[in-house]
């Protein structure tokens, strides 16, 4: 079965509690239709990007899923019907990575990549991009 992984998003002024309830209803609705949820993450409330339905803040929710398209379909429907529920996006990912989100990392967790040497970086530049010998010959002139 395909693999998919859902972030939901939830109205603020929900308990923890019932958007927790939302994930177990939501994983509830994928395994009656074929599917089993593999992992779910409860992320907390967080600010949003941009107001939805006038709510700065939401709670949300993180589900990796082995399901078939219709069941995924089906939970897709109810989710967008469902009054709490603000925003829904599932991505199909050809496999699942192991362990926590990259949300529930710590930052000194994370992977940075190597950054390699990044040499010398020369003399300071000024916000014009030049390197202050225009300013030094504009206030000469100034001066004269």
């Amino acid at each position: 079965m395909p693999l998919y992984e859902h972030v939901l998003i939830a109205r603020q002024d929900l308990s923890n509690t019932q958007a927790e309830g939302l994930i177990e209803h939501f994983s509830t609705v994928l395994a009656d239709n074929g599917g089993k949820v593999v992992e779910n993450e409860y992320w907390g409330v967080r600010t949003l990007a941009y107001k939805i339905n006038k709510n700065r803040k939401g709670h949300y929710a993180f589900l990796r899923s082995d399901a078939p398209s219709a069941a995924v379909q089906e939970m897709e429907r109810l989710a967008r019907l469902h009054d709490d529920v603000m925003r829904v996006l599932t991505v199909r990912v050809d496999e699942h990575k192991e362990g926590p989100s990259i949300q529930m990392q710590k930052r000194d967790e994370r992977e940075r990549g190597d950054r390699g040497d990044r040499g010398d970086r020369g003399e300071r530049r000024d916000r014009d991009g030049d390197r202050g010998e225009r300013r030094e010959r504009r206030d000469r002139d100034d001066r004269n």
